[in-house]
């Protein structure tokens, strides 16, 4: 079995020397850490529920054999647990909502998504008829559906005023 990708500065990994001395390669119960591994449950609890050393033996064994590249990608598993946990344990509202807009931006691959919205402001002028432009040009007031869709001018909002173009 070929390695996986090393990491810059590592040393590569004798696949058949892991296997034959890892504790969680020969452990009976190998799936079920290693689910738990990827799933963002805590390495100490895991070695401990399991019997092996200790957390060390579960990086090791990640590192060897690709799972810390599949836990990486699994991060919303974490935020998860964050997010579940939010009305047992004394966690700020910040700590909460921080991680439910990381967990929003995560994609199923794991990977962080900046999500955006545009609105063309062209094609939402096109759509006024010609009473509603009429008005506009007279008195500045756009038309209440544009309001909702672009929100508030910035005269209303911050009382701030646009310079005469004049």
């Amino acid at each position: 079995m070929k390695n996986k990708k090393i990491e810059k500065g590592e040393k590569p990994v004798s696949q058949g020397r892991h296997e034959m001395n890892c504790k969680v390669c020969n452990h009976p119960e190998r799936q079920a850490i290693e689910s738990e591994f990827i799933s963002w449950e805590s390495p100490s609890q895991i070695a401990k529920d399991w019997g092996l050393r200790d957390r060390t033996t579960l990086y090791r064994h990640g590192w060897a054999t690709g799972l810390m590249q599949k836990r990486r990608r699994n991060v919303r598993a974490a935020l998860e647990s964050i997010i579940e946990r939010s009305t047992d344990v004394d966690v700020s509202a910040s700590a909460v909502v921080q991680a439910v807009v990381a967990y929003a931006k995560i994609n199923s691959e794991g990977r962080l998504v900046e999500r955006s919205e545009r609105v063309d402001l062209n094609q939402l002028f096109e759509r006024m008829s010609q009473d509603e432009l009429h008005n506009y040009a007279e008195t500045g007031k756009l038309p209440d559906w544009f309001e909702r869709t672009v929100g508030k001018p910035a005269t209303e909002d911050h009382g701030r005023e646009i310079p005469d173009a004049r």
